[in-house]
């Protein structure tokens, strides 16, 4: 059963909004075990909207609109379909007169265009709106079926959840739902990861297999259908083993997590603290690592110390190594590794990690954008300092230094 959805609505278009409903509808489609082939945009356009219901209609046998259904002259969806589907427009009386009772307790003259939001298609079956005005549409027709919902989120969502789902399962009935488990790797490239999984890939038939790259990891999805998800998870084992045999080396998690949060988890089994000091990235690995819910049990705090001075007055780096005609430099082994180590003593954590390096625009002491050195302290422990030469422009630069620097330190954790 393949199932379409289309997103109506031209701020979409222009990015003036992000498509959320897609997503939402996608995830929950999935879950009572329909397959989506195909989503949609299309503007506020009479011509393009029934262009993409004739798509829509040879190639899928679900097919769910989203917006439109509104007061206003651009709010097409409803009197398109209806022509689309060779019925006319009707008021369903119970939600006009749910919206005549709603503007009167509110004190509010209501307009006549509202009534538009109380329209459904005839022979139809309405889908309540319990959070505002617009009444959903659901229709069987010619072997097909079709769901119209609002466009606002927090009455879309309600309206699928309470009263298209049952309908839509009254159609399919019970369907095995689809069930996704994630590996997410570290430190390893998604052409390097694909070509060790490439057999695995060619001969996939149940469950799939799927690679998604993001900045600094790579994700491996797995997906079957399954009665449980503990049936699905026990039907990709095998897989998932030999997956973990090529490439386990950099596997950070086996679940849909940031590499912040598995560091994060990981530090916190372990009892362990962390301290940050940060001169190119100006916060970012901070920030990284606060926007895990938790980490305060972890991570003890930081200094951006982005001028020279700041690393002179408040991590105690002698000035003749920050500057002077042979002077290593702000940018160097030296400096990356004397911040990590003053600043462990300062704060006493147990690991202790620096950036310093050169974002750009342009270079800086004579060294070019992009590298960077990484130091590592563990308590107790010799440093280490790692140095990388990062592609980018000055963001890209700050945000690789930063996943480079948390990834650096999980591998000497990981390793003790």
């Amino acid at each position: 059963m393949k199932a379409e959805i289309i997103a109506v609505g031209t701020e979409i278009l222009l990015g003036q909004i992000v498509n959320t409903n897609a997503q939402y509808l996608s995830e929950k489609l999935a879950q009572i075990g329909m397959n989506v082939y195909f989503q949609t945009v299309v503007g506020d356009n009479k011509e393009r909207i029934a262009e993409a219901l004739k798509i829509a209609d040879n190639r899928a046998d679900f097919i769910i609109c989203c917006g439109g259904l509104g007061p206003t002259q651009d709010d097409l969806t409803k009197d398109i379909f209806a022509e689309f589907v060779g019925r006319s427009i009707e008021v369903h009386e119970p939600s006009l007169k749910k919206m005549r009772e709603l503007f009167k307790k509110r004190g509010i003259n209501m307009t006549e265009n509202n009534i538009k939001q109380a329209y459904i298609v005839s022979g139809c079956e309405p889908l309540q709106n319990d959070t505002g005005l617009a009444v959903g549409v659901a229709l069987t027709q010619n072997k097909h079926h079709y769901i119209l919902l609002p466009g606002p989120p927090k009455e879309l969502k309600p309206m699928f959840d309470r009263y298209a789902v049952p309908w839509l399962q009254s159609i399919i009935g019970d369907q095995q739902p689809l069930h996704s488990k994630f590996l997410k790797f570290a430190g390893i490239g998604e052409s390097i990861l694909e070509d060790r999984l490439k057999d695995l890939m060619e001969q996939q038939i149940d469950p799939s297999i799927a690679p998604y790259a993001k900045e600094g990891e790579v994700m491996i999805r797995l997906t079957t259908k399954a009665e449980t998800q503990k049936k699905a998870f026990e039907k990709m084992k095998s897989v998932e083993n030999e997956i973990i045999k090529r490439a386990g080396k950099y596997l950070y998690a086996s679940e849909n997590i940031t590499f912040e949060e598995a560091l994060i988890k990981m530090m916190s089994s372990k009892n362990l603290t962390l301290s940050v000091a940060e001169s190119c990235t100006g916060g970012k690995v901070s920030e990284l690592i606060t926007s895990v819910g938790g980490s305060s049990s972890v991570y003890r705090g930081g200094v951006v110390c982005y001028s020279n001075q700041m690393k002179h007055e408040f991590l105690h780096i002698p000035m003749e190594v920050l500057e002077g005609k042979d002077a290593p430099g702000a940018v160097s082994t030296q400096t990356a590794e004397m911040l990590a180590e003053n600043l462990n003593h300062q704060t006493n954590t147990d690991w202790s990690i620096s950036v310093t390096g050169v974002a750009g625009p342009s270079e800086s002491e004579g060294k070019p954008v992009g590298l960077v050195y990484i130091g590592i302290k563990q308590k107790g422990s010799p440093i280490k300092v790692k140095s990388v030469q990062l592609p980018g422009n000055r963001e890209m630069v700050q945000l690789r230094a930063a996943k480079y620097a948390l990834y650096q330190l999980w591998k000497e954790i990981r390793e003790i």
